[in-house]
C-alpha cells in the first residue's frame, strides 16, 4: 500500500475520475472526463427515493474537442446520474467553454464561467484532470513522434518542483 499503514476504517464513498485522450482524424483531439460516485450503503434521495449501495449518486462525462493550439472547439456532457431532475439543466450552459484554451488561467476562466449556480460542481470539477490529461495527451504524443523523428524534444514547461531550474529543469514549450 502506497500510503501509511492505517486504522481499522469502513469506506463509505467511492469516487472515480477517469479520463481518456483521443487522436481525431483532422487534427483535432477528444478528451474525455468520467466521474462516479457510490455509496456503500442505502441511502435517501429527496428526489430519487431509496437508493441501494453501489448505485451512482453522479454518473457524469465531459468531452472537450481541442485543436493543436489547445483551444476548444466542441463540447459534450452526459449526465447518466444525478441526485437532482434539475441537474442536467444546465449542460447547454457547458457550451460557453468552446473558444476558451487549455493552460494558464484554465481553471480560474472555468470557474468564473461556470462556478457555483451557473454550473455543476461535479462537471467543473471533472474539467480540472480533463484539462491536465488534454496537456499530457497532446504534449506526449508530439515528444514520442518528435523523439522517433530524432528531434530534440520540445522543452518541457516548469509545472512541478521536479521540473524547477534549480533542479535542471528546463523552461517553456
Amino acid at each position: 500500500m502506497p500510503l501509511p499503514d492505517h486504522v481499522a476504517r469502513n469506506c463509505l464513498q467511492l469516487r472515480s475520475i477517469e479520463c481518456r485522450g483521443f487522436q481525431r482524424e483532422g487534427g483535432l483531439w477528444d478528451i474525455e472526463g468520467h466521474l462516479v460516485d457510490t455509496r456503500t450503503y442505502p441511502y435517501a434521495s429527496e428526489e430519487r427515493g431509496l437508493r441501494d449501495p453501489g448505485f451512482p449518486v453522479h454518473d457524469m462525462w465531459v468531452r472537450l474537442t481541442v485543436n493543436d493550439a489547445f483551444t476548444v472547439v466542441a463540447v459534450a456532457t452526459s449526465m447518466d446520474a444525478a441526485p437532482r431532475a434539475a441537474c442536467p439543466d444546465i449542460e447547454p450552459a457547458y457550451q460557453g467553454l468552446v473558444g476558451l484554451t487549455i493552460g494558464k488561467g484554465w481553471n480560474q476562466a472555468v470557474r468564473a464561467l461556470l462556478g457555483g449556480e451557473r454550473g455543476c460542481t461535479h462537471l467543473v470539477e471533472l474539467l480540472g484532470p480533463v484539462a491536465s490529461t488534454t496537456v499530457q495527451t497532446i504534449a506526449g504524443y508530439r515528444a514520442a513522434q518528435q523523439a522517433a523523428a530524432g528531434a530534440a524534444p520540445a522543452p518541457q514547461i516548469v509545472a512541478c518542483h521536479a521540473l524547477a531550474r534549480s533542479r535542471g529543469g528546463q523552461h517553456g514549450r
